[in-house]
């Protein structure tokens, strides 16, 4: 009896294993074969996917612009110069050496800069200040070869002047960029000759655009901003985009120290183009007058104004008979672009119309009474200057009348605080310069301020008055 219990509790228990066996057997083959093929097929079911760390995604749609400026700078080094001034102390600046030896004796100064070869045969931009005053200046090209440099023409109002060196091959140049293209954010390289240190290539991006540094001196400054290191001897280099276009001149950094601390502003390249060719073609720069007199908005002036835009440009008055008057604008109308180019800052307005030459048309989109219209306005030669820190225009018929004289330059803007304090304001008449009587702009094209030694001006009231340039 024992042995057959024994028996089938044996029998029993093997039945009960392959049993377990079985059962675990079908579980997996269910599992592995059925249930996947049905989540395969279950468009709800997303199986998990291996992503490798280097995986990358663009959620605009563009692909990101290269950070490659190997081929950017190659373009451009041979293409950058080293400029000397050897230049002539002014004689407006008093030193001990003067009162020993006279002003004929001057001691020279050496400054050092950049330049651009923007052209084969040996056209170069550089900055103004950086050939002011000049005696003589020297080019030295990246490989090493110098050259004596001819100044063909300036514009301090830009500060860009162009320069002309002789050679019989020709030279590496950079092509001339759009910089009204460039955007806020993209990658630019900056080239010069900081401290003497030749060919030096510094990257950074558009920080910022159309950047008036002093809103106060009537220049029309609209600078591009840059984080690109740019330092003293960077003046008159240039900045590139990634292709190694040209799209400006560096020119300034904003600084406590004097050395570079995060910002830096070049010439746009469009208004650099416009003046070197101004200057081959012309011989001097030709402006053109839009004839608006205003004021750039802002949450302040449109209070000040009781008028809900923020942006654009307010014209409180009109020159008469110029392109803006003729072509119909109004006072407390309020320009919002010109030719696409959208107005926010007085800067955007002068900085494209920098780029324009007299005789040309602008496309201006303005509102009156809330409502958009547009206007095509042709631009006139300025009939201003800018002299010894004065605003003057010739003379016209009722004027000439009223003043009793028949030559003399008006004074519209005095910012000459030596002139202002001994007593010569807006109103008055500049007569002649160094007993020279002047009537034309042209007049003064070539006089520096250091030989101005005398000043003759004519009051409202009908006074003259003699100004001494003394120190």
């Amino acid at each position: 009896m024992n042995i057959f219990v024994k028996k089938n509790m044996k029998s029993l228990l093997i039945t009960f294993t392959l049993t377990i066996l079985s059962s675990a057997f079908s579980i997996f083959i269910y599992d592995q074969f059925y249930q996947t093929e049905k989540t395969k097929n279950d468009p709800l079911f997303e199986a998990p996917r291996l992503i490798p760390t280097n995986y990358n995604f663009n959620t605009n749609g563009y692909a990101a612009e290269s950070t490659d400026f190997t081929a950017a700078a190659k373009k451009t080094v041979d293409a950058v110069v080293h400029v000397k001034n050897t230049s002539i102390e002014s004689n407006n600046t008093p030193s001990i050496y003067q009162y020993f030896y006279g002003d004929e004796e001057l001691p020279e100064r050496i400054g050092t800069g950049s330049g651009v070869i923007v052209s084969p045969d040996g056209y170069i931009i550089t900055n103004y200040h950086v050939i002011e005053n000049n005696k003589e200046i020297e080019i030295t090209t990246n490989d090493n070869k110098t050259y004596e440099a001819k100044v063909i023409g300036t514009d301090p109002d830009t500060d860009i002047a162009v320069l002309k060196i002789n050679e019989n091959e020709k030279l590496p140049y950079v092509y001339f960029g759009n910089s009204d293209a460039t955007r806020i954010g993209e990658w630019v390289l900056a080239v010069g000759n900081p401290f003497n240190l030749n060919s030096t290539v510094t990257a950074g991006i558009i920080s910022a655009k159309s950047r008036d540094l002093n809103k106060r001196d009537r220049k029309n400054e609209s600078y591009i901003q840059t984080d690109a290191a740019v330092n003293r001897g960077n003046s008159g280099g240039a900045l590139v985009n990634t292709n190694g276009e040209l799209i400006g001149i560096n020119t300034a950094i904003s600084s406590m120290n004097g050395g570079y601390v995060g910002y830096s502003f070049a010439v746009p390249s469009n208004v650099a183009r416009k003046v070197f060719e101004d200057i081959i073609e012309f011989g001097d720069v030709q402006r053109g007058l839009l004839g608006v007199i205003g004021q750039a908005l802002d949450a302040q002036m449109a209070a000040r104004f009781e008028i809900e835009e923020t942006e654009g440009f307010y014209i409180t008055d009109l020159e008469k008979g110029l392109g803006a008057d003729l072509a119909g604008l109004e006072a407390n109308d309020i320009i919002k672009s010109v030719d696409g180019i959208k107005i926010n800052e007085f800067a955007d307005l002068s900085g494209y119309l920098a780029t324009k030459r007299p005789g040309e048309k602008v496309s201006v989109v303005y509102k009156r009474d809330g409502k958009e219209k547009k206007v095509d306005v042709r631009l006139e030669k300025i009939n201003r200057a800018l002299f010894y820190y004065m605003e003057v225009r010739p003379l016209n018929s009722e004027q000439k009348k009223k003043y009793n004289t028949q030559y003399g330059l008006y004074i519209s803007n005095m910012n000459n605080r030596r002139l202002y304090q001994r007593g010569i304001d807006n109103g008055y008449i500049l007569l002649e310069v160094n007993g020279k009587e002047v009537n034309l702009l042209s007049d003064l094209k070539n006089i520096e301020s250091r030989d101005i030694e005398d000043l003759l001006f004519l009051s409202p009231s009908g006074e003259k008055k003699i100004v001494l340039m003394q120190y």
